[in-house]
């Protein structure tokens, strides 16, 4: 049993798919992904011998001793650290809100959830929300009651939807809204609650709430007084 990562991965948008085959080959079915831009000048691309600057992101979760099998391969079959290969990082969570969403996360029903994050003097925290398409007011709603201040959302289309069925008893569809919520530790576990009564599993959102530790942050002063 690892610690649990969210492991965050940005490569071009061309090569994305032989990444996306490296991590199935290691057991991560279930991923998320969204486009974006790099901000490179035309210099460096031309330095580089790259063409376009569009990216694409992928999320998932993860067990440590698989980010270091996956890792490897990076390196060693798809040149990531090679100009132009792209980065991959993780981070760790916090919590996750259910077993059920932990399992079909992770596509294991053996892996025991662990105390929280080892980040333990942390202000703040990231929520992460990932739900059916059309259901921001909803999740905004009830996260607003329990003290949140408000989200951003992305979004993205999920791979491995059809492994829900399996561990969550839910179908769920692969085009998503990822909400990003920054809340004071203190009303984290308020916040995912009420995410999870009002916009969770049962309801049409049906959302998977998770969080992740925010060791520092700028422009929450206000807030904070």
């Amino acid at each position: 049993m690892g610690k649990l990562y969210l492991m965050t991965t940005i490569v071009d948008r061309k090569i994305v798919k032989k990444y996306l085959e490296l991590y199935k080959e290691n057991g991560q079915n279930v991923m998320f992904f969204t486009l974006g831009v790099g901000t490179a000048t035309n210099e460096m691309l031309d330095y580089f011998g790259l063409d376009v600057n569009e990216k694409a992101l992928a999320l998932s979760v993860l067990e440590e001793n698989t980010w270091m099998d996956i890792k490897k391969q990076l390196q060693k079959k798809l040149q990531i650290d090679a100009p132009g290969g792209g980065i991959a990082f993780i981070v760790p969570l916090s919590s996750v809100g259910g077993k059920k969403p932990l399992q079909f996360l992770i596509g294991s029903n053996d892996y025991q959830k662990e105390e929280e994050s080892v980040l333990k003097n942390t202000n703040n925290e990231l929520i992460v929300v990932i739900a059916e398409q059309g259901y921001t007011d909803l999740i905004m709603s009830a996260a607003r009651e329990a003290g949140a201040y408000g989200g951003t959302v992305i979004h993205a289309k999920g791979t491995g939807m059809e492994f829900a069925e399996k561990f969550m008893g839910v179908s769920l569809a692969a085009e998503k809204e990822i909400v990003l919520i920054v809340a004071k530790t203190a009303q984290k576990n308020d916040i995912m609650k009420a995410v999870i009564e009002k916009a969770g599993l049962e309801s049409k959102a049906k959302s998977i709430v998770f969080s992740l530790p925010v060791t520092d942050t700028a422009g929450l002063r206000l807030l904070e007084d």
